[in-house]
């Protein structure tokens, strides 16, 4: 995979905007736009740190699709896995409970209500 795919397929499994991305980075949404396009060009290297540390993954993942560090899309996948594990064990009100705890702190993560 190449990088646009690496970089398109965090911000789908991270649910995160392009114009987001580009608020978090101090990038334009214009720059944003340009590496998930179909015919887009990588990022130069400092570009990719800050696009690698705004989605909490490392530049090697996103040039590779690959990483061996406890940041790799990977592990999110794990400790959502996880999540649900426990949810499912809880029963419907303790879930709503969870549910409203994790919208509350997801709003003061991105600055908006959820």
């Amino acid at each position: 995979m190449s990088f646009r795919d690496n970089l398109r397929e965090t911000l789908d499994y991270l649910s995160i905007e392009q114009k987001e991305l580009a608020t978090k980075t101090g990038l334009s949404l214009k720059t944003i736009e340009n590496y998930v396009k179909k015919d887009s060009s990588v990022p130069s290297a400092d570009k990719a740190v800050l696009i690698a540390q705004a989605l909490g993954v490392t530049v090697e993942y996103l040039v590779t699709g690959k990483n061996d560090s406890k940041s790799d899309i990977s592990n999110f996948t794990t400790k959502n896995n996880e999540l649900i594990t426990i949810l499912t064990k809880l029963n419907s009100y303790n879930c709503e409970i969870i549910s409203s705890i994790a919208k509350t702190l997801l709003g003061f993560q991105t600055g908006k209500k959820v």
